[in-house]
């Protein structure tokens, strides 16, 4: 009775959320009501949601600069129907061939910098063998303001002696709420042994908090009649080719069919890479390419045991 309630509502705030997107898209824009039904009816299809997705998602370093580097490279793959995330991050210092490229071969995220979202989504899909549906980029006040929009509490982690000096933070070891800024800095921080790798763990950790934090405001009839909204405030810190009405209805299946897991993976895994030093690129991650490849692959088509 419970989740049927949480349907039939969840419906209604998505039906009532789309509606007021188009209305406001609509606005100031003559001869849209003269329209043909034809043309309006693709975007009136409803997105197939029983197929799993892959989703780039790429943080930049960047405040609102235009030439900016990605900080953080994850492939998220979602099936609707199922009940778990499998997320890849993916090391920025992998050196990786770039389509087109003077020197053919440079870090991964240098990728970004020389060709936007489209080239570092044509690099991962040529050197992983991996095919991704779709992008989302967010910059660092973007992800301070997501962060504010939906764990407007802060999250709890674990602050260091060593994070709380380079961050600047006037807090004790241990347990600790951050909010925005502070996590923006919470998962840059790599001055200790762990370096970018630890800084991979805590986006991972960050991302598990959220999807427990956005379960757990979402779960109410309060929650559900809201969520249209916070969505469409999030949405508007994100560069995505995914539509609003794309975005609700994932958000719709997430929370009818709640996800109880996410799975991670970091690629290169252990194992199957060497610190090398280039003079173009500097230090990287020389991959074997045929080992993390056949990793990435048997962990995103694993099914759930």
């Amino acid at each position: 009775m419970k989740k049927m309630l949480m349907i039939i509502l969840l419906a209604a705030s998505i039906l009532s959320g789309c509606t007021s997107f188009l209305q406001k898209e609509n606005v100031n824009e003559p001869g849209r009501e003269n329209e043909s039904s034809e043309i309006n009816q693709a975007d009136k299809e409803p997105m197939k949601l029983s197929n799993k997705m892959n989703l780039l998602l790429i943080g930049v370093d960047s405040r609102g600069e235009e030439d900016s580097r990605s900080d953080a490279i994850l492939l998220a793959s979602y099936e609707p129907s199922g009940e778990s995330i499998k997320l890849v991050s993916l090391m920025r210092d992998s050196y990786v061939k770039i389509p087109d490229y003077t020197y053919t071969y440079s870090k991964l995220n240098h990728a970004y910098y020389m060709g936007g979202k489209e080239l570092l989504k044509e690099t991962i899909e040529n050197n992983f063998g991996v095919e991704i549906d779709h992008t989302a980029v967010i910059d660092f006040q973007g992800f301070v303001k997501m962060l504010d929009a939906i764990a407007p509490n802060g999250i709890e982690v674990n602050v260091t002696s060593a994070m709380i000096k380079d961050m600047g933070l006037n807090l004790e070891p241990g347990k600790q709420k951050l909010k925005g800024n502070d996590l923006l800095s919470y998962v840059r921080f790599r001055h200790d042994g762990q370096s970018d790798f630890g800084r991979v763990d805590r986006q991972q950790e960050i991302l598990i908090s959220l999807k427990d934090q956005v379960m757990d405001e979402f779960s109410t009839p309060a929650g559900i009649a809201r969520f249209p909204e916070v969505i469409s405030q999030a949405m508007k810190y994100v560069e995505t080719d995914l539509k609003l009405e794309e975005v609700l209805s994932l958000g719709a299946s997430f929370l009818v069919n709640p996800i109880t897991d996410i799975e991670t993976l970091r690629v290169p895994v252990s194992d199957s890479y060497e610190n090398k030093t280039y003079e173009h690129a500097g230090a990287v991650l020389q991959l074997n390419f045929k080992e993390n490849t056949e990793a990435l692959k048997q962990f995103l088509q694993a099914e759930k045991k």
